[in-house]
């Protein structure tokens, strides 16, 4: 493992990074993932774009759950992985991040320049009108329209939702856009048989093309989302590198792979990676 380490830091040090990130790199703040470690238990199954936008009753019950989940995702704080990327960033070695996260952590932690592949769960959109509004205030009206609803929550999914039973899930009141009054509000996340935008899809493509190393961080690369800049990368010659916990569908294009704790590896990095000089953004090499 240390001369795995080495060589990783050695990759990273002579920056032009880009790094992918999933949910693996949030799971140490206490969202579990899909597919990895914090997910192999679970049966949960995401909500659909189709699903959400035609049948209210399933619409009802992923609000009434996402109501409830949002209260720990918003409770959520960037670890030790998120904050190590920040100073990737800060010392000059990563460039961008491109995210598949929902949760802004990545933001929160200080990284100053990230694309949010799959949009942001604190952020919420009227399928109607277009008008945006904060969750903060979704969370508020929510609230007032349902007075006492409460519920034990054990743990949040991966978008933000939590596992609820039926008779609390009929009980509970949706809300329209206060902007055009009638409109459907969703989170302004991408959903799964959702597209992602188009410009939002063509600035990563562009990140990754003009990358020196693709780094990717906790993702499984199951989807075809985050996979295909992993393929691009492979395409024009760009090295890969993937720091996950367990396989992932990019390992054969890798030019080299971590299997272990993310919140471990990545503050090392930066420690060997980034010299803590104030003011200064010094590139160490890397020994082994």
């Amino acid at each position: 493992m240390t001369e795995t380490i080495d060589e990783l830091v050695e990759r990273v040090a002579g920056g032009g990074v880009v790094v992918l990130s999933g949910a693996g790199l949030s799971t140490e703040s206490g969202i579990p993932d899909y597919r990895g470690p914090s997910g192999v238990a679970r049966r949960h199954t995401p909500m659909t774009y189709q699903t959400f936008t035609r049948d209210p009753l399933a619409r009802r019950r992923y609000w009434a759950r996402s109501h409830l989940g949002w209260r720990l995702m918003a409770r959520a704080q960037p670890n030790d992985g998120h904050r190590a990327v920040a100073r990737l960033q800060h010392g000059g070695l990563v460039d961008a991040v491109i995210t598949q996260n929902v949760d802004g952590l990545h933001t929160a932690a200080g990284s100053p320049e990230v694309v949010e592949l799959h949009g942001r769960l604190d952020e919420v959109v009227c399928l109607d009108c277009g008008n945006r509004t904060s969750r903060e205030e979704l969370d508020r009206r929510l609230r007032e329209a349902n007075p006492g609803f409460d519920a034990r929550v054990a743990a949040v999914n991966p978008d933000g939702d939590v596992d609820l039973d039926e008779a609390a899930e009929a009980a509970f009141r949706v809300v329209d856009c206060t902007f055009c009054g009638t409109g459907t509000l969703k989170p302004d996340v991408v959903f799964f048989g959702e597209t992602v935008p188009a410009p939002r899809v063509a600035r990563c493509f562009a990140l990754v093309e003009r990358a020196r190393l693709l780094l990717v961080l906790g993702s499984s690369l199951t989807v075809m989302s985050g996979r295909r800049f992993v393929l691009r990368a492979a395409k024009l010659g760009i090295p890969v590198v993937i720091v996950n916990q367990g396989p992932t569908r990019g390992d054969a294009y890798a030019a080299l792979t971590v299997d272990a704790p993310l919140g471990r590896v990545l503050p090392a990095l930066a420690d060997r990676a980034v010299a803590a000089e104030p003011g200064t953004a010094r590139v160490v090499a890397a020994t082994g």
